[in-house]
């Protein structure tokens, strides 16, 4: 379960588009960064992604990738020529997918290796699905299947993206625009796959052409109702509505946070079965099952785009830095995989986010603060010196970076793990105690 969303320069606060995502897969599924540089190929050398190899192309851009680290692909990620992108598993009718081909991972990154501009990335896309079709487990230790929407955008012009196996329909955004789990394109869209409309009637979807609905006529209805997709997806729209004029970096940090409560109410991430908020707390139960495991905020100046990471899981729990694509990744440690190690900024995050959800409501405001502050000055300087010499910004990066690993950490030590009261309700402490098992984690952590 994700909710990505997009704000052209038309609404937000200085006139550059504001992109963010928060990418949610199984708690244990580690997240990390890595950029992948430019790269000339040989003729008829093949790619090989999750599952398939693909043909390669003679020239491939430099990308920055935030990605479980058991695939191919990523969740979103953007392209030295400021192309964006962030894809949504959504669930439909159209079988097939566990027919093993390119999984909406797959298709992002191709997409931002080989698109110089938004409409283009988009264009790989559909040629790829066309070609090869969707599909392949993209679960992690939970097999899970789907189609794949996608948001993608450039200082200048972005897109909705939404399939249904080889099916399509696609729309340019001009103002705002947000997806979560399930299909929004009715039949406004301005692009489509010729066989879209006659597919539905054939397989009596729909009637006809007249009154056609993309999503009304492919969408599932189980995994699309019980997903809760309607709900956040009404959420951030309603939120970025409320804003125009006034969307920004923090907005969208601000949104990615989001527990859909009011000011004077009180978030319990244990309460309840069922979870329908931006930022995503796993449980007990498979409507549950979901973790906010990375966070991603994107400025794009067209000249000096500008990405902000958290790197970590829970973005209410953690601290976005910034990155820029030519200055790299900061070292983050070893990449990770499903099993806790320190020497990981993803898991050595872990431990303080699983400690603050043994008592959220009282442990979460002993650093919110802080946290608020310290990524305020991030935010602040980068955009600050989004245009100056690399050095500069490679240092920024680093240093923010560093003096967020060294404040998460104080925080934890603050919290005196092992006398930390447990306010946890039943079930919920059982699927946590399930998953830092599966994960080796200690179990004071």
């Amino acid at each position: 379960m994700c909710d990505t969303f997009v704000a052209t320069g038309a609404v937000t606060a200085d006139g550059v588009t504001v992109f963010g995502k928060n990418s949610d897969r199984e708690p244990n599924e580690a997240h990390y960064l890595v950029k992948v540089p430019a790269a000339d190929h040989a003729p008829g050398s093949r790619v090989k992604c999750t599952y398939i190899e693909i043909p390669q192309v003679a020239h491939t851009y430099a990308v920055l990738l935030a990605k479980p680290f058991w695939i191919w692909g990523a969740e979103m990620g953007a392209n030295e020529h400021g192309v964006v992108i962030g894809n949504e598993a959504v669930f439909t009718k159209v079988p097939g997918a566990k027919d093993t081909s390119l999984i909406g991972m797959d298709f992002l990154r191709l997409a931002l290796e080989r698109g110089q501009t938004a409409r283009e990335a988009l264009d790989v896309i559909v040629g790829l699905l066309e070609a090869y079709g969707q599909g392949g487990n993209c679960g992690f230790q939970h097999a899970l299947y789907y189609d794949n929407s996608f948001i993608i955008a450039d200082a200048s012009d972005a897109w909705v993206l939404e399939t249904a196996g080889k099916h399509w329909a696609a729309k340019q955004i001009k103002d705002v625009y947000s997806i979560s789990n399930g299909l929004t394109l009715g039949n406004d869209f301005d692009l489509h796959s010729p066989d879209l409309i006659d597919y539905a009637v054939e397989k009596g979807w729909c009637k006809g052409r007249e009154g056609f609905d993309f999503a009304g006529c492919y969408s599932d209805f189980l995994f699309t109702t019980f997903g809760a997709c309607r709900v956040r997806r009404a959420r951030t729209y309603e939120m970025l509505q409320s804003q125009r004029g006034a969307v920004d970096v923090n907005a969208a940090m601000r949104l990615l946070r989001d527990h859909h409560v009011g000011e004077d109410e009180v978030f319990r991430p244990d309460a309840g079965l069922t979870g329908p908020t931006v930022c995503m707390h796993a449980g007990a139960g498979p409507v549950r099952a979901s973790q906010s495991v990375g966070s991603m905020v994107s400025h794009l100046h067209p000249v000096h785009p500008t990405h902000f990471f958290t790197g970590t899981s829970a973005p209410c729990t953690s601290v976005f830095k910034p990155v820029w694509l030519d200055a790299g990744v900061p070292d983050t440690g070893p990449e990770p995989d499903g099993t806790y190690d320190e020497a990981t900024l993803y898991w050595r995050h872990e431990a303080l986010h699983r400690a603050t959800l043994r008592d959220y409501p009282a442990v979460i405001q002993l650093y919110a603060q802080e946290r608020d502050e310290l990524e305020a000055s991030f935010v602040g300087q980068a955009l600050d010196c989004a245009g100056d010499d690399l050095p500069t910004r490679q240092s920024l990066s680093v240093c923010s970076f560093t003096e967020a690993d060294v404040a998460e950490a104080r925080w934890l030590a603050a919290l005196d793990v092992e006398d930390l009261p447990d306010t946890r309700k039943l079930l919920y402490k059982l699927a946590w105690n399930k998953f830092n098992r599966e994960a080796g984690m200690l179990r004071g952590r």
